[in-house]
This record gives C-alpha cells, structure tokens and sequence, in this order.
C-alpha cells in the first residue's frame, strides 16, 4: 500500500521531505510562468505564502544582456586558470 498515491484536490499540493512544492499547472499558466522563471517568496500578515514575480526581474536581465561581453580582454589566455589552480 505504501507504493500507491493518495488522491490529491484540484489546485493543492503538498510540501515533500526537501521543503519543495509542486505548483498546480493550472496555476503556471494562468499566471504566465514559464520554465526558468524567478520567483519572489514572502510571508503576509495572515501567514500565508506569497509568490510573484519580481517587478525589476526583466530590467536585471536587460541589464546582464546588454553588459555581456563587456570585460572581454582585461584576463590574459590562461590567467583564470592558474588563479582557480592557487584555490585548490
């Protein structure tokens, strides 16, 4: 009997031994989400559990796309390397 599921309500879920929950796809997408998003996790006052969306989430990432590629050159071939091989 261990091996059988138990029979969940519509739109719930339940916190696994690792503290992770499984949102309801019904939920996903009606919230818009998609594979990858980030998430903002805070406590209301009635102790309940919030999740949005970061309001700033996409100008972080215009920002990191727009920087990207900018340092190219400021390391010498190989000086990465040697500097991780020193933590070891």
């Amino acid at each position: 009997m261990s091996g059988v599921k138990k029979t969940r309500r519509r739109g719930y879920t339940r916190l696994s031994p690792k503290h992770q929950v499984t949102i309801p796809a019904d939920a996903v997408a009606e919230a818009g989400l998609a594979v990858g998003d980030e998430l903002r996790v805070e406590i209301d006052r009635a102790g309940r559990i919030v999740m949005s969306r970061p309001q700033d989430a996409d100008r972080r990432l215009r920002v990191l796309d727009e920087t990207r590629g900018r340092f190219t050159g400021v390391w010498e071939a190989g000086e990465l390397d040697r500097l991780r091989d020193e933590w070891r």
